[in-house]
């Protein structure tokens, strides 16, 4: 590393994981863009050790946030039609519902399925299983 650069870095822990794996929640793209920054969380799923013998490589997972633009401290990770979800300073997911708007061709059951299908498209990609 060249001298300028690591003075720009003091202070700060760099490392390299070779070969990870990265899943990527993103809502502005479908695929992450070469160059492109996005905000967001990264957290390490697994070390790629079990038992310990390392059996594959690490995994991760990243959820791009969507942009504050008044300064909310618990960023966006779902936009939806009926709901949005957010991410407490804790990790923590709290699915909320938009206004409904009661009109023309509105029915409960139409309503209610819309709900549903948003919320397990969300809580699919965002929660990962545990059993």
């Amino acid at each position: 590393m060249s001298k300028e650069l690591n003075s720009d870095l003091q202070g700060w822990h760099t490392n390299t994981d070779l070969g990870v794996d990265v899943k990527t929640i993103l809502s502005s793209d479908r695929r992450m863009k070469t160059g492109k920054g996005y905000q967001g969380t990264l957290c390490r799923d697994s070390d790629g050790v079990v038992d310990e013998f390392l059996c594959r490589d690490a995994h991760y997972t990243f959820v791009e946030t969507l942009p504050a633009g008044d300064g909310k401290r618990n960023p966006r990770v779902f936009e939806g039609r009926y709901i949005t979800i957010t991410r407490g300073d804790d990790g923590s997911l709290r699915p909320n519902f938009k206004r409904m708007e009661v009109g023309s061709g509105f029915t409960v059951d139409g309503y209610a399925i819309g709900v549903m299908g948003e919320l397990r498209r969300a809580l699919t990609g965002l929660v990962e299983k545990k059993y």
